[in-house]
């Protein structure tokens, strides 16, 4: 396997590093009054996408 001739610089390397980054999910607003969560999923707390109802919500056992 070849080796490189000579050592690359710190910011040759940085360069190359700098487009390796997480990227933010975006938050939406749903429709049915719940908060904002992300797009294309089901909302866990009414249990609908796109308006309709599809799971049925899981409901938290207060102590």
């Amino acid at each position: 396997m070849p080796n490189p001739k000579r050592q690359h610089s710190k910011a040759r390397s940085r360069r190359r590093r700098t487009h390796q980054k997480l990227t933010i999910v975006s938050a939406t607003t749903k429709g049915e009054g719940s908060k904002a969560g992300i797009s294309h999923r089901i909302c866990p707390i009414t249990g609908c996408y796109k308006g309709k109802q599809v799971v049925t919500p899981k409901v938290k056992k207060t102590a």
